[in-house]
């Protein structure tokens, strides 16, 4: 039997109720809490998903929470990087970065990427503002050391790749206390001023573990974590994380994502979630449902 328009209407009514009942006991859960958002991947590059993403960082400040952005931009830096005749290398999933690809990172990070990013959530209704690390002496760097898995004991050096020293969250919690939505872009900066490309999952880690957040949430271009047949792995711990870094599970680009992700969880931060940034609405899908969109890790 085909159902009629009013039927449809009234059929599409019922479920948006659904929708919002299911939502109420995690926003009531959830309210004046920090989530940190490490955004990247396809949610970034296309179009439909960054309205979708920006729609939803809007509406989770709406409804009480606090999201804070962090990203990366690795296809726009790769992007750049072309145009100027440079070919990206990686090193256990770190960017080698010289002394011109730093300049077109933080070009790209602190410049195109962020800036659209600041402009799509206040197309979508919010107030968001962009930072690097240098803003109120947010993200403090060093060089960082990559050990060489070919002859123990001995360093690789990079480039300007930096590790974080310290994170001073005092003015990404003034901006939250006057209703901004921070947009951090994953640049340190050392005691010499100098810049440091630093891998945007890292930064997402430390930011959820000093802010005290509730949740941190990385999208990616998969759904999740997955095992050696593809299948994907709902939860985790750190003693299966483990075993999937020593049988090689868990590499490459994902490699300082999961590291991160464990060691948010195991200094403070509730929850962490690996999702599927292709899934339109995957935030308020993992956030505020029943139906989660991904890996969540623990520490235990």
């Amino acid at each position: 039997m085909n159902m009629s328009s009013s039927d449809n209407a009234s059929h599409s009514a019922t479920v948006k109720a659904a929708v919002l009942s299911e939502a109420l006991p995690y926003i009531r859960r959830f309210h004046g809490k920090t989530v940190v958002i490490k955004y990247g991947g396809n949610a970034m590059t296309e179009d439909e998903l960054q309205r979708s993403f920006a729609h939803d960082v809007v509406l989770l400040k709406l409804v009480g929470l606090n999201p804070v952005v962090v990203h990366g931009g690795g296809p726009q830096i790769n992007e750049a990087l072309k145009r100027v005749g440079k070919e990206g290398a990686f090193v256990q999933g770190m960017r080698v970065t010289d002394a011109e690809t730093m300049e077109v990172v933080e070009w790209v990070l602190g410049g195109q990427v962020q800036q659209d990013i600041v402009m799509m959530i206040n197309e979508a209704g919010g107030k968001a503002v962009g930072l690097t690390g240098k803003d109120g002496c947010l993200i403090q760097a060093h060089k960082k050391l990559i050990a060489d898995k070919e002859k123990p004991g001995e360093w690789l050096d990079i480039g300007y790749v930096g590790d974080i020293s310290r994170i001073e969250p005092a003015v990404v919690k003034a901006l939250q206390d006057d209703q901004f939505i921070p947009v951090i872009s994953s640049i340190g900066y050392g005691e010499d001023g100098r810049a440091y490309n630093i891998n945007a999952d890292l930064v997402a880690g430390k930011m959820a573990e000093v802010l005290g957040a509730e949740k941190l949430v990385m999208l990616t271009n998969t759904p999740g974590v997955l095992d050696k047949q593809g299948e994907l792995l709902r939860t985790l711990s750190a003693q299966t994380i483990d075993e999937l870094f020593e049988d090689g599970t868990i590499s490459g680009g994902m490699l300082p994502k999961i590291s991160s992700a464990l060691n948010a969880a195991r200094n403070g931060v509730n929850s962490v979630h690996v999702i599927d940034g292709r899934v339109p609405h995957c935030l308020l899908l993992e956030i505020l449902t029943d139906r989660g969109v991904g890996t969540m890790i623990s520490a235990f």
